[in-house]
């Protein structure tokens, strides 16, 4: 368990900050989250300081001391920067590194030269998911479409059977694999084994991308027959290269840290002694933190000096990259800080009294709460942090694997039925040149599979484990 973890359920145990009741909490924790919805769709408030108004809101309406509310929420936001902060920007890196070398090209097209037409929706789902694992979703959007653009021109391919299955890989990296900052910031505020849910993610994102992904680009092309629009073709990011990478060096380089954490989860599993020689070391190799960072090492000289970089192209590309996560990180903060919130005004109690009384099983409720605050607010970061210091307590008592599958559930849910209120919506209907419409009925629907297909195969293997 992370030193994140223990504070965590350290603030679980203590006296909450207010003495209202479940109904004053209840309409606390509406009023909370009315407020952010509120402020990031009509007002259009960046969801930094929407969350932390809401943090604010929320401790006003259940009647904690503005002091202690403040405290809660910073002590939120320092506690998840710290767990995570580092991570995210080590992953930034890696993925600036990926992009400016050109490594994420030479993967495209060594896919794409020995892939048939028959199997181009396969390969594009591969492609997003290897190029996915280091990115955020809006840059392998970014990344991605060009190359989706280009095939669907080249092969005379309808956009959607090459574009849903990109979108469906990315999405479900974004969603339920670590070291995305949804599932680690779930992994954190729930206690769970991060190279566990690691495992158990890729269980249940093979089957659910493909169902998503290729399967489900059928029907999208039929519902929406399009072209790639001339007009959004743009330049190859690494054209201006005079050499890449090696296939080989940039998959094994993206594939390095995913590796060691596997590893270390294997071997916790299997030997099961923290005295072990053998598990001292992978418990050290195979944490986040070193398994990224040597990646990024790694990938220095395997994507930087491979594409020809001098020392100074290489600082400045990470240099480069950092800037871009600013928000992100606030956001993710700002998130954390609202969690905690909810956690010492004791909403986790009420969630937990309520749950008995529903006889709801505690993944269920936990998609469910998700799916809710992603529908209210558009994010799906904002749904997992929101979701994750919501059911905290229930993994209280749960087995190493069942913690991973709630850290799981809360991803698929934090997936569902993306619309009006969320940029990535936006982003795909301007990169594809579709009108609202036809957005709803392929992008919001693929959302909306991965996300009920992902917590389908969640629930099948809690009945395993």
């Amino acid at each position: 368990m992370t030193s994140l973890s223990v504070e965590i359920l350290a603030a679980d145990a203590a006296e909450p900050i207010t003495s209202a009741g479940n109904a004053q909490l209840g309409i606390a924790v509406l009023a909370g989250i009315t407020v952010i919805v509120l402020l990031i769709t009509k007002f259009k408030m960046h969801a930094f300081l929407a969350l932390t108004i809401g943090s604010l809101a929320l401790g006003a309406f259940a009647g904690a001391p503005l002091a202690a509310t403040i405290k809660s929420f910073s002590t939120g936001l320092g506690n998840t920067v710290a767990g995570v902060g580092v991570l995210i920007a080590l992953g930034a890196i890696l993925g600036k590194l990926l992009a400016d070398s050109g490594g994420a090209d030479q993967i495209v097209d060594t896919i794409l030269a020995k892939t048939g037409k028959r199997a181009m929706p396969w390969a594009m789902v591969l492609i997003a998911s290897v190029i996915g694992l280091p990115l955020f979703f809006e840059v392998g959007i970014v990344l991605l479409i060009p190359v989706v653009l280009m095939v669907a021109k080249r092969g005379n391919y309808s956009l959607m059977r090459i574009g849903i299955p990109a979108l469906a890989g990315l999405s479900v990296m974004h969603g339920l694999i670590p070291p995305h900052p949804g599932p680690l910031v779930a992994i954190d505020a729930v206690g769970a084994n991060l190279g566990v849910t690691l495992a158990l993610g890729l269980v249940v994102a093979v089957p659910t991308v493909i169902i998503a992904g290729p399967v489900f680009s059928k029907y999208a092309a039929r519902w929406v027959d399009i072209q790639a629009p001339e007009n959004m073709i743009p330049a190859r990011p690494s054209e201006d290269l005079e050499k890449r990478p090696s296939f080989g060096a940039t998959v094994a380089t993206i594939l390095l840290p995913v590796v060691l954490m596997l590893v270390k989860a294997l071997v916790d599993i299997v030997v099961d002694d923290p005295e072990n020689g053998v598990q001292k070391v992978t418990d050290v190799i195979g944490s986040p933190l070193i398994a990224l960072l040597a990646a990024v090492i790694v990938g220095m000289f395997t994507l930087g000096r491979a594409a020809g970089f001098s020392k100074e192209r290489l600082s400045s590309t990470v240099e480069k990259s950092l800037a871009p996560i600013a928000g992100i990180l606030l956001i993710v903060g700002a998130g954390g800080g609202f969690k905690q919130t909810l956690i010492d005004i004791g909403v986790g109690q009420m969630i937990l009294d309520f749950s008995k009384s529903w006889s709801i099983p505690a993944l269920l409720l936990a998609w469910l709460i998700a799916v809710a605050i992603r529908l209210a607010t558009g994010s799906a970061t904002v749904a997992t942090i929101s979701a994750a210091g919501l059911v905290a307590p229930l993994a209280e008592g749960m087995s190493t694997g069942e913690v991973s599958l709630l850290v799981l559930a809360i991803g698929a849910g934090s997936l569902f039925f993306s619309h009006v209120n969320d940029a990535g919506f936006w982003l795909v209907k301007e990169y594809f040149g579709m009108n609202v419409g036809q957005t709803i009925k392929t992008w919001s629907v693929m959302e909306t599979i991965i996300s009920v297909v992902g917590i389908v195969f969640v629930l099948l293997l809690s009945l395993v484990l």
